[in-house]
């Protein structure tokens, strides 16, 4: 497991890609007006715009995981409730919430 990216809301993609390379990360990749990721060279930051957060509105952590049935059916068994699977263009995920309410995303990238 690892932390794969933290995930910021992007009502408009282009201001805030605009913000966060004067900072000076720099552009991973864009997938139109959905998703844009950028680094520092170590972590990532996810820029997801309208209709594209795992949670409206909210900055959302995400774990990679290298068996997401696995991690899903260990939570489950703890207690923990868990949304559906999603498949993504490019992950497996599922948005599960920390005790104190927080959103996750686990994922699982396709191969």
């Amino acid at each position: 497991m690892r932390i794969g990216h933290v995930i910021v809301p992007a009502d408009d993609l282009d201001a805030q890609l605009g913000f966060y390379e004067r900072l000076g990360l720099s552009v991973r990749f864009r997938d139109g007006d959905r998703y844009a990721a950028l680094t520092d060279g170590t972590t990532t930051l996810g820029l997801a715009g309208p209709g594209e957060q795992p949670v409206a509105g909210r900055t959302v952590l995400s774990l990679e995981v290298d068996d997401l049935d696995a991690v899903v059916a260990d939570l489950a068994d703890a207690g923990t409730e868990t949304g559906p699977v999603v498949v993504g263009p490019h992950e497996r995920r599922v948005l599960v919430h920390d005790r104190a309410g927080n959103p996750v995303t686990l994922y699982e990238k396709l191969a």
